[in-house]
């Protein structure tokens, strides 16, 4: 089942301006690849809903909203699904698509991961994600079987069995993908799940992450690590205040009372 969209015009306007991006003249690659960028530059990975509490709804309407009128990010479900939302908003065919994570010689759950297949108006066929926090910084070629060569890294898609799709990054498998088209509301189970497992990474760490037109910064619990080139510098944040500081200055999210890590539901006496 395919998702529906329905953003407005003003809607539009309002996520273009919150990822500097301009409105594309058409669907094109290009445009794409400058949209997609631009997103990664804007708006963090993050995973501190989780740690507060806070519901993750999967509706065009609830995920729109936390990324452009509250200025936040989120996790996969959550990038991938509003920015599905704001492309299909500008003309591209989009498809969500769901994946099981690579964790060392298994995979994670189904709806582990959601990335997005985005068709344009030029023929171009692309797998864009910028949901899995260090990922590649432009689409990739869906149909390509090559190596694809990105700023963040050497990308293979490869066959798998079944028909699935193995995502490489530097010669390491980072997850499996399915190619049937699904809907936000498929994605609920896994969302879930991530919220609340003891077992989810998510649950066991903070993050907040974004991308940087020199490199990366990221801020975990009370470490701030900002990567320029090759050039990683890490500090030790020494109170609250600088910890909403950092959150503040360097992922523009306004918090009145610093994230902690909360503890998971544990399910079945586990």
């Amino acid at each position: 089942m395919r998702e529906t969209w329905g953003m407005d015009t003003a809607q539009t306007d309002a996520y273009l301006r919150r990822i500097g991006a301009e409105r594309p003249a058409s669907p094109t690659s290009a445009a794409l690849r400058a949209l997609h960028l631009a997103h990664l530059r804007s708006v963090p990975f993050e995973n501190l809903s989780v740690h507060d509490g806070e519901e993750v709804d999967l509706t065009e309407e609830d995920l729109v909203a936390k990324v452009v009128e509250r200025r936040r990010g989120g996790f996969c479900y959550e990038l991938n699904g509003a920015f599905a939302a704001l492309l299909a908003a500008l003309g591209y065919d989009v498809e969500l698509l769901q994946a099981r994570v690579y964790q060392e010689d298994r995979v994670g759950i189904p709806y582990d991961h959601m990335a997005l297949r985005v068709r344009t108006a030029d023929g171009g066929d692309w797998l864009a994600d910028i949901g899995f926090g260090m990922h590649s910084h432009f689409p990739l070629d869906f149909t390509g079987r090559g190596d694809q060569v990105d700023p963040g890294g050497t990308f293979r898609i490869a066959e798998a069995p079944g028909g699935d799709l193995d995502v490489l990054r530097d010669g390491r498998p980072q997850y499996l993908l399915e190619t049937r088209p699904r809907a936000l509301a498929d994605f609920a189970a896994g969302a879930w799940y991530h919220r609340t497992s003891p077992h989810s990474h998510f649950t066991r760490s903070l993050v907040c992450t974004v991308l940087t037109d020199t490199g990366r910064v990221t801020l975990s619990g009370d470490k701030l690590t900002v990567t320029t080139g090759d050039d990683k510098h890490v500090t030790e944040l020494a109170s609250d205040a600088e910890v909403l500081d950092a959150y503040a200055r360097h992922f523009g999210i306004a918090l009145d009372r610093v994230p902690r890590l909360a503890a998971p539901v544990r399910v079945g006496g586990r």
